[in-house]
């Protein structure tokens, strides 16, 4: 089995900032890609920053300037450090994992929990 464990979510004022972890445990042998995806009440889950195992990253155009994504091959861990804060950033947010369970030979999605960040003053 594939554990995917957020942390760091919380209420901050517009502006400030946060930084989200998350952390892979478990039976995967390979990681491919990690990334954060979001999704606020009512709407769709969309993707807010992903990095391949080369270390390529894409975000979306709403957090480009303000978030940076990271990630530990090693630690099976990836970080989003998120700056400059706005209230529409508000919204659960989850970590996704394309992996390779040992013993099998397809690439799989992984989802943490979810983990809540709220903007607000």
């Amino acid at each position: 089995q594939v554990q995917v464990v957020e942390s760091g979510g919380g209420l901050v004022q517009p502006g400030g900032s946060l930084r989200l972890s998350c952390a892979v445990s478990g039976s995967i042998n390979s990681i491919n890609a990690m990334g954060w995806y979001r999704q606020a009440p009512g709407k769709r889950r969309e993707l807010v920053a992903r990095i391949t195992s080369g270390g390529t990253t894409n975000y979306a155009d709403s957090v480009k300037g303000r978030f940076t994504i990271s990630r530990d091959n090693a630690k099976k861990t990836v970080a989003l450090q998120m700056n400059t804060l706005k209230p529409e950033d508000t919204a659960v947010y989850y970590c996704h994992v394309e992996g390779v369970v040992r013993g099998q030979f397809v690439s799989r999605n992984y989802w943490g929990q979810g983990t809540q960040v709220t903007v607000s003053s």
